[in-house]
């Protein structure tokens, strides 16, 4: 049993090394990408800096606004990088040509996503850390009274609903391999609109709001800025938990069970090594 356990582990880690060496290979895109996500960080929060002059009102707590768009920022930056390993791991695998053998391989399903979900999140973990520090040195903000404990469970809970997210986007591109990796776009397109990023869900039209409710981001974001801006939060941030981890016993064994499904209607019907 123990060796049988220890063999587990080791498949799922070696899609973990595959991936970071994968990372290493391209490391000039990763460059190229963690440069346009610091601007685009910096070009967000920019716009909480200049508040006051944009509107002529010199009350506004220009400070409060830049961290709350820092948190929506950083927040997103991390919940999409997951979304995005997750996802795009088919278009991954049909780029790299290893698509057959890695779905022909005697490595169960289960342990492919284990090791793709290990890395997503650490992967995303970094990239977001990396993000954070360079824009924050750009203003003089103040966490004296935040909850980083509070916010980094809320964080690390809320990814694993991201997960299951992603493991059901990522079966567009498995039935779809012409459009499929462009579909996955409209699906995280769709958590940007409705989750509170850049703004309160408060101002959504009525049925956006009600929409709202069944994204995960939603909760994040909240429980995040209940425990980083506390002077502001309406609800215990640790509250946020609860839908969060109701969230992920849903849908990663949701995502899993349909990916598998997909996966034996490709083999069927002869999609899985075609590329467009």
């Amino acid at each position: 049993m123990i060796k049988g356990l220890q063999l587990e582990m080791r498949q799922s880690y070696a899609f973990v090394a595959r991936n970071f060496n994968l990372v290493k290979r391209y490391w000039g895109w990763e460059v190229v990408w963690l440069a346009y996500s610091i601007a685009n960080s910096l070009s967000v929060t920019f716009i909480g800096a200049g508040a006051a002059e944009i509107t002529g009102e010199t009350q506004i707590d220009t400070n409060f606004l830049i961290t709350y768009l820092l948190i929506g920022t950083l927040v997103w930056r991390f919940l999409a990088s997951i979304f995005n390993n997750i996802s795009e791991m088919i278009a991954w695998e049909r780029w790299e040509g290893t698509i057959e053998y890695t779905f022909m391989a005697p490595v169960r399903r289960f342990n492919q996503m284990i090791g793709q979900t290990i890395f997503a999140i650490v992967y995303s973990l970094v990239f977001t850390v990396l993000i954070g520090v360079v824009v924050a040195a750009f203003f003089d903000l103040s966490f004296a009274d935040a909850d980083f404990v509070a916010a980094t469970v809320i964080l690390l809970v809320g990814s694993l609903s991201f997960v299951g997210i992603g493991v059901v986007a990522s079966i567009l591109p498995l039935l779809y391999p012409e459009r499929g990796a462009q579909m996955t776009n409209i699906v995280q397109a769709f958590f940007l609109l409705v989750s509170g990023i850049y703004y309160p869900v408060s101002v959504l039209p009525g049925w956006l709001q009600t929409l709202a409710k069944i994204s995960p981001a939603t909760y994040v974001l909240e429980g995040m800025r209940a425990a980083l801006l506390p002077a502001t939060a309406t609800a215990d941030p640790l509250s946020y938990v609860w839908p969060l981890l109701i969230m992920g016993v849903v849908m990663l064994p949701l995502g899993i069970y349909l990916f598998q499904r997909a996966e034996r209607y490709t083999k069927r019907t002869g999609k899985l090594k075609r590329n467009g």
